[in-house]
């Protein structure tokens, strides 16, 4: 049974809601469990859409995010 400090029968549960790593001078967004999404976050504190790269999308798709493809 799961309890409130992240362990299940003495195991720990660990999950990731965002994973976001610096690639090359850009921001790559690997994970995003957000409702809004992180990258309109980024966005918004000023952060150019050439300097984002929406990692979890697939590359072939990335052209048409609006946002760097990498």
């Amino acid at each position: 049974m799961a309890n409130a400090y992240g362990t299940l029968r003495e195991r720990r549960i660990h999950g990731c809601l965002v994973h976001i790593d610096l690639i090359d001078g850009k921001i790559w967004i690997q994970q995003d469990g957000t409702e809004e999404g992180i990258a309109a976050d980024l966005e918004g504190a000023g952060i150019p859409k050439e300097h984002i790269v929406l990692g979890f999308r697939p590359p072939e798709l990335r052209p048409y995010t609006g946002y760097a493809v990498a």
